[in-house]
């Protein structure tokens, strides 16, 4: 069965008003948009449920983050619970800004992730290297070492609702972006490791999605390497150029 090509908008901590939100949103509901392409919009999590209730057009809305525990005293936390409870689909886990400005690790990543599934939420799981980390011919080691940590917590059937976005640090909000030759060679290797870390089914059935600087005008060839199974969308989920990168395989 081929993989469904997966959109996803990460917002990040953008818009910075309601109205602006709502014109994001408009846009979006008034737009032609493939069926066969699943979307997933990721707001801050002061517009989640609001959004809910106006997002149209089959497009489902994600946090951007949660916890590893159901409840408790973890002030300005959210929890898987609470989202499934809200009727939040997904939650981006492990984003590099997450790991790098707020010093998550992989263990917690991998936690998180865990908790996630078992809350009975989808994961969007980042992986991804450094500039230097790639200069230094250390791209494969990192990410192996990031899904490894993943691995080692989950079982075989908790990947069926798992994306792994592989979203190379250097590229994100920078303006650069990874070749598609270099994206196909990480996604490639990313889909041999689970094969043999986890099974050849998972590997063949995981979605594998690029972001790192995605736009309208370089998502095309990027959509053409066999293991790209879409994107995770940053700046430009927020512009009107949004519609034609959800398009890229009908257009």
């Amino acid at each position: 069965m081929p993989r469904k090509f997966f959109v996803g908008g990460n917002f990040k901590m953008n818009p910075i008003s309601r109205a602006q939100k709502e014109i994001i949103i408009n846009e979006l509901n008034g737009a032609d948009l493939d069926p066969n392409t699943e979307v997933v919009i990721a707001p801050p999590s002061l517009y989640l449920l609001p959004l809910k209730e106006i997002v149209k057009n089959g497009i489902q809305v994600s946090a951007q983050n949660c916890y590893c525990k159901t409840s408790g005293a973890y002030t300005g936390e959210i929890s898987p619970a609470q989202l499934a409870d809200a009727g939040i689909p997904y939650v981006i886990i492990g984003h590099s800004e997450r790991r790098t400005l707020f010093h998550e690790t992989s263990k917690l990543v991998a936690q998180k992730t865990k908790a996630a599934l078992d809350g009975s939420l989808s994961v969007i799981l980042c992986v991804g290297e450094t500039l230097q980390e790639r200069e230094a011919g250390q791209t494969t080691q990192v990410v192996e070492s990031q899904l490894q940590a993943v691995v080692t917590v989950l079982n075989e059937s908790d990947w069926g609702r798992v994306v792994i976005a592989y979203e190379p640090v250097w590229a994100i909000g920078t303006g650069k972006v990874a070749t598609a030759a270099q994206a196909q060679e990480v996604h490639a290797y990313i889909r041999q490791y689970l094969s043999t870390a986890v099974s050849p089914a998972v590997s063949e059935n995981t979605r594998i999605i690029y972001g790192g600087s995605v736009t309208a005008s370089n998502c095309k060839e990027l959509a053409t390497q066999i293991d790209v199974d879409g994107f995770l969308v940053g700046g430009a989920s927020l512009k009107p150029e949004f519609v034609d990168i959800i398009n890229v395989k009908r257009n």
